[in-house]
């Protein structure tokens, strides 16, 4: 769990560095693999409520959604300014000062549709990873996480998909790596049917050797802020790479869109299996500290 923490809070960082340049300039850039050095990695929401979910996995070992939702809502108001998204920065002043009603509020988003964004799927691959030995459970329990904030289905069918990649990495450490489509197809079978499950068929179908932009092309690159619109590249990635993290997350990044919250999942996935040792020195060096209990996990 700790493991795909950190590669999710880097890949959150790395990925923050594309979001804010131009898209022509951030793509030349990423092609020359040429890192910007000057600036701290700094982390996003997506980091920041990944840290709640995992806080709550190591006190207590399971999601007790109104106490989430109470950390979810502490943390957005001892620190608002991690780039969350509006229906956010509506929804958690709330659940701070009411986090039993966390239903109620959830539901009221976006005209009683509940949010369908990625929100739900950036920060759950260290519950997948911290439920590997059970698949069915991570399933459960990543569903439980999606609801305090993001109650639409395709919303909860995200963060399933997420986890259950993030489980089969941690899974697979010390063995050789499945191929993209047999892990993917995995994925798939896991998490209901739906616009979600439909995006990561199409991507275990998409050829392995498809240069990043042109898969985010097909698969969508979160520019929609929506899980079905996120997901299924951000697991394509980490499937295609899967014993490489920072190749994962240059591919991920060639993508463009919503890159912080793309590198964000696809590093908290392949972190699960392979940690972040294979991150460049440099990258390590940038990144902003997480809070120091992490460095029990």
């Amino acid at each position: 769990m700790g493991e795909s923490l950190r590669g999710l809070a880097l890949g959150d960082g790395f990925g923050g560095r594309w979001f804010w340049r131009g898209n022509a300039r951030a793509a030349e850039m990423i092609e020359e693999r040429h890192t910007p050095t000057e600036e701290t990695f700094h982390y996003s929401d997506d980091t920041a409520m990944a840290l709640c979910v995992v806080r709550m996995l190591k006190t207590g070992g399971r999601i007790v959604q109104s106490h989430l939702a109470q950390l979810f809502g502490a943390t957005y108001l001892a620190d608002p300014h991690r780039q969350y998204g509006y229906g956010m920065a509506q929804l958690l002043p709330l659940l701070a000062k009411d986090p039993e009603s966390f239903t109620t509020y959830a539901r009221a988003l976006f005209n009683g549709a509940g949010s369908l964004g990625n929100g739900s799927a950036m920060r759950v691959a260290p519950l997948g990873a911290y439920y590997h030995a059970d698949l069915d459970r991570a399933v459960d329990e990543a569903a439980r996480s999606a609801a305090v904030t993001h109650t639409h289905p395709e919303a909860a069918h995200g963060a399933i998909a997420v986890a259950v990649a993030a489980a089969l990495a941690a899974g697979g450490r010390g063995r050789d790596p499945e191929p993209a489509a047999t892990f993917l197809g995995r994925v798939a079978e896991l998490v209901p049917a739906g616009v979600v499950r439909t995006g990561v068929e199409t991507a275990a179908a998409l050829d392995p050797a498809t240069p990043a932009r042109r898969a985010a092309d097909r698969l969508g690159n979160g520019q929609k802020v929506r899980c079905s619109d996120t997901v299924p590249f951000a697991l394509w990635t980490a499937a295609v790479h899967p014993d490489d993290y920072p190749e994962a997350l240059w591919a991920t990044a060639a993508g463009l869109g919503d890159v912080d919250t793309t590198c964000a999942i696809t590093g908290g996935i392949v972190a699960a299996r392979t940690g972040t040792a294979g991150a460049p020195a440099h990258w390590l060096a940038l990144r902003e500290p997480l809070p120091d209990w992490v460095e029990e996990l």
